[in-house]
């Protein structure tokens, strides 16, 4: 038998402020948010610029704050049984500010004791993330960290759907989390994959690249029979999940998008159809991601894909990383409650490469039943979720 995968609550928190009014003044509205960084020095890197909320705070908190949201949302009493699923590459801040410190480390004078930051060490372990969460939470169950990349959130939140399908749980708690630092600038920057000016533009055949953005989002997901005995309200129902590899590249993907298809083509048969009003995209405004993408949907709606809304939202928060597919899915969720086609923001002129519906610049108006939400990853990574209205 397999159990109907209901959303009961969410937390949000990006550049633009935390909760859903402030994703509707921001990506709704089509405002980018990228401005200088002023956490840390940013001299030695290709970009001072990314989607930030300003000074440092520990990824574990970050992560308490919007499950919090999600779970007070739903409802849920503090000591629920529900299993906690994170995405996250663990603390990165901890452990640069551990090798500032330590012993003969040329700028041990940013902080007189180290002790402090080696205690903090811990905080880079993706497990104890999830563990730690659990805690805060003080609910009761399985805690998981997902350290796939891009895709991580997303595929914790496949595997919560398929726990909740599959009657191994009622409750899953699926969150996830990326604050900008400079391991990931750096790494970036040294790939090329960084935007030179300033601008995010997906699909448009002046792009040059993404920008990072701090991002945390948490869901509630539930199932039929739970949240009907707790008279819950419904925010949504995730219909369907895939996910794939195609292992083209560890960085590019398939120009064919195949691994995109794939994740989707398994999403779309659970979800019992081929029909969507709306794709949330990958999107990265990088060469090679967005005419693979543009090709993969072309192949998975064939003659249905130029009428087939597609955007992507980074080009206003910035990517997330660990945080994207979490994120996005609340976005979806969002434009699904809202009706309301949030834009890709700063469109230009069109690649042809790109010939699809990107919603540029403003958004638009729809009455969207059914959406996609697909993310991507280094390694050939891919995730697909749909979304259904209430």
């Amino acid at each position: 038998m397999t159990h109907e995968v209901l959303l009961t609550g969410f937390g949000v928190r990006t550049a633009f402020g935390t909760g859903a009014d402030a994703l509707r003044e921001g990506v709704f509205d089509g405002n980018p948010a990228f401005a200088p960084i002023t956490r840390f020095d940013t001299g030695p890197y290709r970009t001072d610029l990314a989607a930030t909320w300003g000074g440092a705070v520990p990824l574990r908190e970050v992560l308490a704050d919007v499950a919090g949201a999600a779970v007070a949302m739903a409802g849920l009493p503090r000591d629920a049984e529900a299993a906690v699923l994170v995405g996250t590459a663990g603390d990165f801040t901890a452990l640069t500010d551990f090798w500032r410190t330590a012993p003969g480390a040329p700028d041990r004078a940013v902080e007189a004791d180290p002790a402090p930051v080696a205690d903090r060490a811990v905080e880079t372990v993706p497990g104890w993330q999830a563990a730690a969460l659990g805690d805060a939470l003080g609910v009761r169950g399985t805690r998981l960290a997902f350290t796939n990349a891009c895709v991580a959130s997303a595929s914790a939140t496949a595997h919560g759907c398929q726990l909740i399908a599959s009657g191994r749980a009622d409750v899953v708690i699926c969150a996830g989390a990326y604050l900008v630092e400079e391991e990931n600038l750096a790494k970036f920057g040294s790939g090329f994959a960084l935007s030179r000016d300033g601008a995010v533009r997906p699909f448009c055949a002046d792009r040059s690249g993404l920008l990072l953005g701090d991002g945390a989002a948490a869901v509630v997901l539930e199932s039929a029979g739970n949240a009907r005995r707790r008279g819950a309200r419904v925010l949504g129902a995730v219909t369907g999940w895939g996910a794939a590899s195609d292992a083209h590249h560890i960085a590019r993907p398939h120009p064919e998008g195949t691994g995109l298809v794939t994740a989707a083509r398994r999403a779309l048969r659970r979800a019992g159809g081929p029909r969507v009003d709306y794709v949330n995209a990958h999107g990265t405004a990088t060469k090679s991601n967005d005419p693979a993408e543009t090709r993969g949907l072309r192949t998975l709606f064939g003659a249905d894909a130029p009428h087939v809304p597609v955007s992507s939202t980074k080009s206003t928060t910035g990517h997330l990383l660990e945080a994207s597919g979490v994120v996005e899915l609340v976005i979806t969720l969002l434009a699904l409650r809202d009706g309301v086609l949030p834009p890709t923001a700063g469109f230009t002129e069109p690649d042809p490469a790109c010939d699809l519906d990107y919603v540029p610049n403003r958004p638009h108006k729809a009455d969207i039943r059914r959406a996609l939400t697909v993310n991507a990853a280094f390694g050939g990574a891919n995730t697909a979720l749909i979304v259904e209205r209430a």
